[in-house]
């Protein structure tokens, strides 16, 4: 029987396509740490993001094809991950972190808090190194949602050192104002504070720094779109013309700040009764697939109209912490992945490498 080689075995991997990038993983330098023993193959897959929602299939169509060699006994796939980092200057504010993700609504009251803390967590649950900034300065509600509004961060080599919650580093205004203090401040204050929370804090080595932005188009998204090199951008909105229509405004100015937007994402849509599972719309407006499919944009997906998502809210402790099982955490987690896979290629994309690393 001829002895496995490196090159049969990667010929076999070839036909591993991953579906968002399009390409097999060997050309797209996945395959790292070959090893043959015998009839031993032993390899790692790198995948661009650990959130990646086809990470097992991968995994099992790698082991098949391998296995399907003459030759060889037993396959050892260990699959990895390394976030590709968005483009970035020498004078970049967040030198350290892979990808800055904005979340963005026209109209307040849609759940964009809500969908950033929820998104966060579920990222972190995949193994991810997570960040979250609260640039909502006149209603910062993150702390409440974590259930931290009395922690109080510290500093370190002049930098302030986010709250950690839930393995996600946070950082608010809302940690450093007295209970019940009105912020009062014009423009310039508001993206002076925003300059503040990227360049002071000490953020560490992230993989996703996730924004939460105030809703509209006033002086905290422009700031942020001015100041740091994003990834991109989600919108999110509900099912009503109203949301779907002011979304469409905050849509358009990101993509006159030349900030790519990675999604729509709709909140409180259908509602599935706990009794018997039926689905009902409640709200009748502009779907989330609808304005997506206007704005020429991807679809991430939809989080069911579920009470307990606010409740949990309310105590300090997400919902997909609280209620890990119910379909709201399911979708929450669903989102993740499509984002992470999203912001993976337009990472690659803007990169300006047609070809990623030949493997090793």
């Amino acid at each position: 029987m001829p002895p496995v080689t490196e090159n049969a075995v990667l010929d076999a991997l070839r036909a591993v396509r991953d579906p968002d990038l399009g390409r097999d993983i060997v050309a797209l330098g996945f395959i790292k740490d070959l090893v043959i023993e015998g009839g031993v193959v032993s390899f790692k897959v790198q995948l661009t993001t650990p959130a990646c929602p086809v990470k097992d299939q991968l995994r099992d169509q790698c082991e098949a094809f391998v296995a399907a060699l003459e030759g060889v006994e037993r396959v050892e796939v260990e699959m990895t991950a390394a976030v590709r980092s968005r483009e970035a200057s020498a004078e970049d504010l967040l030198p350290g972190v892979a990808q800055v993700i904005a979340i963005a609504s026209g109209k307040g009251g849609v759940g964009k808090s809500t969908v950033t803390v929820n998104l966060a967590i579920a990222l972190a649950e995949t193994g991810a190194r997570v960040g979250l900034m609260d640039a909502d300065v006149y209603g910062p509600s993150i702390p409440l949602m974590l259930g931290c509004p009395e922690d109080r961060p510290y500093t370190r080599d002049a930098k302030i050192v986010p709250i950690e919650r839930f393995g996600v580093r946070v950082m608010s205004l809302g940690f450093l104002l007295e209970d019940g203090q009105a912020v009062l401040w014009r423009g310039p204050m508001v993206a002076g504070t925003v300059r503040q929370l990227l360049a002071d804090v000490d953020w560490g080595e992230l993989d996703y720094l996730l924004v939460d932005l105030p809703p509209g188009t006033g002086d905290a998204p422009m700031s942020l779109a001015q100041l740091v090199p994003l990834t991109g951008v989600v919108i999110v909105t509900t099912p009503h013309n109203v949301a779907g229509n002011i979304a469409g405004k905050a849509a358009a100015l990101f993509t006159r700040l030349e900030s790519p937007l990675l999604g729509v994402v709709e909140n409180m849509g259908v509602f599935l009764c706990p009794h018997c599972g039926e689905e009902s719309r409640i709200f009748a407006g502009m779907s989330g697939e609808e304005l997506a499919i206007n704005l020429g944009i991807p679809f991430l997906g939809s989080v069911p109209l579920d009470p307990m998502v606010s409740l949990a809210g309310d105590r300090g402790i997400p919902s997909v912490i609280a209620y890990p099982d119910r379909p709201q955490a399911e979708a929450f987690r669903a989102i993740a992945g499509r984002l992470a896979a999203r912001s993976s290629v337009l990472a690659i994309e803007r990169s300006g490498t047609e070809k990623p690393p030949t493997p090793v």
